[in-house]
């Protein structure tokens, strides 16, 4: 039995949508169309754009196409042959003139046929299960300078109920969007003044203040020192870094002096130039530089994507300075961190990867081999699967990365540890050993949240906008029945907030299902209901988002009970 292959089953889909796209706009122009992770996508240039409406009418054509069960073929032809054939296709010619063999592959469905390494399901019957799912712009390889093309997306799964749930995922990914969320509780805007650099709100910026000063007491406990550097520095720092030559591209420049400065794109640099600032000893080793550093890079804005994909954000960077015989304990040191630090969090599946040496490195084998047990032997001992991911890590060193599931069962590269032997090299950096050699250290690169603004926004769609009671901006709203009990109320209100708790009064004169509706749309976890019996009583009333409510609750209890549920340690 042939083994299903769903990168096959894709690819064989993108091929069905160009087919029917020819067969009903023939003087479209094809490009490539690949397998993706969730689904496929091929690029057109057609001669009049396609309207979201021809999406449908595309998609019935494919049907038909898949219920005719044309046999699907592939050939290697000449590449003389296969320029006749696409002629009058620039984009195709361009594909085969960059192909090093002297033949090309051609797939043949019926009188359809593409230029194609291969890989297809036997007929278009096997094609049942797809669903086309959006239209969009594009440019040829990706390139803005190259001309605009339109794709479209879809996606194909072995049965019904996969693609259901599939279709059901996106959807919640949909309304649970971090943008619309973000919006609904008053967390952060995007502003035509600044393209790509996210606004954040008073409610926005308490949520960054939490996450921040989580890990920032636990950095203090773990040993770490905490720096601040400059948002702009000279470009030279930036050539001898390698950044201007590997990432010009994405930097921000401006001169001062007549001299070149560039906006930092990363925090490395300045955690390298206070290590190098005075001779150091082993005895300091390892030393540990924390730093929650804005960084700026100019990303283009059809890939911005609200606060995933952004031109401005916080890392909270850390960069750790230690010998070779130390990598394991502070890998093993950071592993424990990020533990710590995402236990709250619910996330419940974590996978780990560590990524080995590429073909090109740096460093001798003998170090890498080092780094590379280090790291495995501090997940073993620490009881942690992974998975290795052979020649995956960058040219200056091995590392490990932790991707976190969510709620929505989408996954999301969060905390990493890089090794690093090239920047000690490139920048001199040195340290007096016991026996008085100057030696090298190793750079170690670790981020637990990554990036805040990233963090935030799969934080809002893992809670679906319902932030834990720890975690919400505004954790309780007292919501007065009637005027004469507001006086009772602002004395709830004094008390929550004397014991540290994140409380707001509603002050309109709405009715109460209208206070209610309204705490509800803002997502606040505790509603406080205070009438006429509850003040005689010096009691209150305690309504959570799911409409359970307690009755009588004493104001020592519900203060105790709001400390309790702050305590997340």
């Amino acid at each position: 039995m042939k083994e299903k292959n769903i990168s096959i089953l894709r690819h064989s889909a993108a091929h069905l949508v160009a087919h029917a796209v020819i067969e009903l706009f023939p003087d479209t122009l094809l490009t490539i169309g690949p397998a993706t992770k969730d689904g496929f996508f091929y690029d057109f240039l057609p001669q009049k754009n396609f309207k979201e409406e021809d999406l449908a009418i595309i998609e019935a054509r494919m049907h038909e196409l898949v219920y005719q069960n044309i046999p699907l073929t592939h050939e290697q032809v000449s590449k003389e042959y296969a320029r006749e054939l696409y002629k009058n296709n620039p984009f195709k010619l361009e594909l085969i003139n960059d192909i090093p063999d002297d033949t090309v592959g051609i797939a043949r469905q019926g009188d359809f046929y593409d230029l194609c390494r291969g890989g297809h399901v036997e007929t278009t019957g096997e094609i049942k299960y797809f669903k086309l799912l959006h239209l969009s712009g594009s440019y040829w390889r990706a390139n803005k300078e190259n001309q605009s093309l339109q794709r479209i997306t879809g996606t194909a799964f072995f049965s019904q109920k996969e693609m259901d749930d599939f279709l059901q995922a996106r959807e919640d990914a949909l309304k649970y969007d971090h943008r619309r969320l973000g919006k609904e509780l008053d967390l952060f805007s995007f502003h035509e003044e600044g393209v790509g650099f996210p606004f954040f709100h008073p409610h926005g910026k308490v949520v960054l203040n939490i996450l921040t000063d989580r890990i920032r007491n636990r950095l203090i406990r773990a040993g770490y020192k905490e720096i601040a550097t400059p948002a702009m520095l000279s470009d030279q720092l930036w050539r001898r870094s390698g950044h201007y030559d590997h990432y010009k591209e994405n930097m921000y420049f401006s001169e001062i002096d007549n001299e070149s400065y560039a906006i930092k794109p990363m925090n490395c640099p300045g955690a390298i130039l206070i290590y190098q600032d005075r001779p150091r000893s082993y005895r300091e080793l390892p030393l540990a530089l924390a730093e929650f550093g804005l960084v700026h890079r100019h990303e283009l804005s059809g890939v911005l994507s609200g606060l995933f994909r952004v031109r401005s954000f916080t890392q909270d960077d850390a960069h750790i300075f230690c010998t070779e015989d130390q990598i394991q304990q502070e890998v093993e040191k950071f592993i424990q961190l990020f533990d710590e630090v995402m236990k709250p969090f619910g996330f419940t599946s974590i996978s780990i990867r560590v990524s080995t040496r590429p073909e090109k490195a740096m460093g001798s084998d003998q170090l890498w081999k080092k780094a590379i047990q280090a790291l495995e032997d501090s997940l073993m001992r620490l009881g942690k699967e992974y998975t290795i991911y052979p020649g995956e890590g960058a040219f200056y060193g091995p590392k490990i990365e932790f991707h976190i599931e969510d709620s929505l069962k989408r996954t999301w590269q969060c905390g990493t540890m890089q090794i690093d032997f090239f920047q000690a090299e490139n920048f001199d950096l040195t340290y007096v050993a016991p026996d008085g050699k100057y030696m090298r250290p190793v750079v170690l690169h670790r981020a637990i949240y990554g990036s805040f603004e990233r963090f935030l926004a799969i934080l809002l769609e893992h809670y679906k906008g319902k932030f834990p009671f720890w975690l919400a901006p505004i954790q309780v709203r007292i919501l007065p029945i009637t005027d004469e009990v507001r006086e009772y109320a602002n004395q709830i209100m004094d008390f929550l907030l004397s014991a540290g708790i994140r409380v707001e009064c509603d002050m309109s004169s709405d009715a109460l299902s209208g206070q209610i509706k309204r705490a509800q749309i803002n997502r606040i976890p505790w509603m406080i209901i205070v009438g006429k019996k509850e003040a005689e009583n010096n009691t209150i009333t305690i309504r959570d988002l799911d409409g359970k409510q307690t009755y009588g609750v004493p104001i020592e209890q519900l203060i105790e009970m709001a400390c309790k549920a702050n305590d997340v340690e």
